[in-house]
């Protein structure tokens, strides 16, 4: 299960209009520890920013599961509960859980998340969505290259 951290990163960014803008943007790194986080989202950052930029902000996220859609450029946060039956006392119980989906707009967050969720057993009811401000999301990927190394 991958650990998901948000990272603030600040800079100068150009407008449209030609101004220049200091920006604080999150990004979401897949990484095992807040260190991990930092040293990640500056690798892949650096291609992408000119001049100097710092992190502002390394926190862990609530996030159980990502579900990537290559048309999509906004994320949304779909809170959802999972429904189980305490077997005791027979009341029903509501677990929440956090997904981040990828998705062109509202509507496309909400059929991303359906199929995404496509195959669960378990019953489970759709509690909010959201859009983030999150820009990207920077999953780990392993190369086989490397561990073979």
């Amino acid at each position: 299960m991958a650990l998901w951290f948000e990272c603030k990163v600040r800079y100068d960014k150009m407008q449209e209009n030609g101004a220049v803008k200091r920006v604080n943007e999150p990004y979401i790194v897949d990484a095992l520890s807040f260190t991990e986080a930092e040293s990640r989202i500056i690798e892949e950052m650096k291609p992408f920013i000119s001049g100097e930029f710092t992190i502002s902000a390394v926190k862990k996220t609530k996030i159980a599961e990502i579900f990537y859609d290559a048309t999509g450029d906004k994320y949304y946060m779909v809170k959802y509960n999972i429904i189980t039956l305490d077997e005791r006392s027979g009341a029903e119980k509501k677990s929440a859980v956090f997904t981040l989906v990828q998705a062109a707009d509202f509507d496309s967050a909400l059929v991303n998340f359906r199929e995404g969720m496509k195959g669960t057993l378990a019953d489970f009811e759709i509690a909010s969505i959201a859009e983030t401000p999150v820009m990207d999301v920077f999953a780990l990927e392993l190369d086989s290259k490397k561990d073979k190394e």
